[in-house]
């Protein structure tokens, strides 16, 4: 169970915010895009030869903000106003599926930025993996860094991060410095 309750979470902020970037707890455009341009450039290879899933799309920004756009997209989300949203700037498959118990589509790499935000450490671990599995080439995310003191948000060290790889036996590669208290992270096969 997240920290808070998911879906009130985000109706609230849907309710004060619209379909803003605003509503999915992004400080502004600027660091939203800043994320997404780290997060791409852990992918390995071309985009527009790759299956990608972008789970946790929100509204589907990630795809709007991809310069180049990949092979098949799918994005998933566990709200109908994020799915609905979604389809309608994206045009493409959009799930409403729960990354932590629900089975996924598989596909080359999945993607998440910032959906694991508010989640339990047991679910973020129980997310990664998943996405992992469902992954034939790595699954890139970001993630909050720092001691983990937050009622709402959930924080990660590094530490933890490439133990969790470790399990996987996945290799791994981190970038930060981008913006302060935020990780991007690489898990490939």
């Amino acid at each position: 169970m997240p920290r808070i309750e998911n879906e009130k979470f985000y109706k609230a902020s849907l309710e004060k915010h619209g379909f803003t970037c605003r509503a999915l707890h992004w400080n502004s455009e600027r660091n939203q895009e800043i994320r997404f341009k780290i997060l791409l450039s852990l992918l390995k290879e071309d985009i527009t030869a790759c299956r990608i899933v972008d789970v946790g799309c929100g509204f589907g920004d990630m795809y709007g903000y991809m310069k180049q756009k990949p092979l098949r997209y799918t994005g998933i989300d566990v709200m109908d106003e994020m799915v609905k949203e979604a389809k309608n700037r994206t045009g493409c498959e959009i799930l409403k599926l729960d990354a932590c118990t629900d089975e996924l589509p598989h596909a080359d790499y999945y993607l998440c930025s910032g959906a694991m935000n508010i989640l339990q450490k047991f679910e973020t671990y129980q997310f990664i993996r998943n996405c992992y599995g469902a992954s034939e080439k790595g699954f890139l995310f970001n993630i909050l860094e720092g001691e983990d003191e937050s009622l709402v948000y959930n924080y990660f060290k590094e530490k933890e991060i490439r133990e969790l790889a470790r399990q996987l036996g996945a290799k791994i590669e981190i970038r930060k410095g981008y913006l302060q208290k935020d990780m991007s992270v690489g898990m490939y096969k």
